[in-house]
């Protein structure tokens, strides 16, 4: 029998310490959620390459652990191979989706690359997921609500358009 070809997704934030591997997380928790593990490449990247190596922040670590997140990802700066390797780029503001635009390298790599933003529902405030890298508490929390909402939708909007059986 054939492996299925796994639909990739890469979260891009700035430094890969914050928003991002939060977002990877979520995302890794949904797709293990709804059984569809084994069709999903899950990861994060930074703009930058500051952090590179480097655990997520710990104030996001530490307020991602009593939601059941572990982030042990380690911070990598996007590649350009990344634009090809991915199926989807989520950039997590303007600053990040316009960054990645401009390193793209094709009309087709640039499609692929999309904003956080557009799938944030429940808080219709927010159009994008702020860094909360200069916040307090509040701004980490912020985060981690953004980001479970949107990437629920994100899922299931890539789940119906790719035909992915749950």
């Amino acid at each position: 029998m054939a492996e299925l070809k796994k639909y990739s997704v890469l979260f891009i934030c700035l430094g890969n310490i914050c928003r991002s591997p939060a977002a990877q997380a979520v995302m890794q928790r949904l797709v293990d959620e709804r059984g569809v593990t084994d069709r999903f490449f899950i990861d994060s990247a930074g703009i930058g390459g500051w952090h590179i190596g480097d655990l997520p922040d710990k104030r996001m670590r530490v307020h991602a652990r009593p939601r059941g997140y572990e982030l042990t990802h380690r911070a990598r700066r996007v590649q350009y191979s990344d634009f090809e390797d991915f199926d989807l780029i989520v950039g997590m503001d303007a600053t990040n989706v316009d960054d990645l635009h401009a390193r793209a390298a094709t009309i087709e790599q640039k499609d692929k690359v999309v904003m956080m933003g557009d799938y944030i529902r429940q808080y219709p405030n927010y159009d994008h997921v702020p860094d909360p890298y200069y916040e307090g508490s509040e701004g980490f929390e912020l985060v981690l609500d953004l980001l479970e909402d949107a990437c629920r939708n994100l899922l299931d909007s890539i789940l119906q358009q790719n035909n992915i059986p749950q």
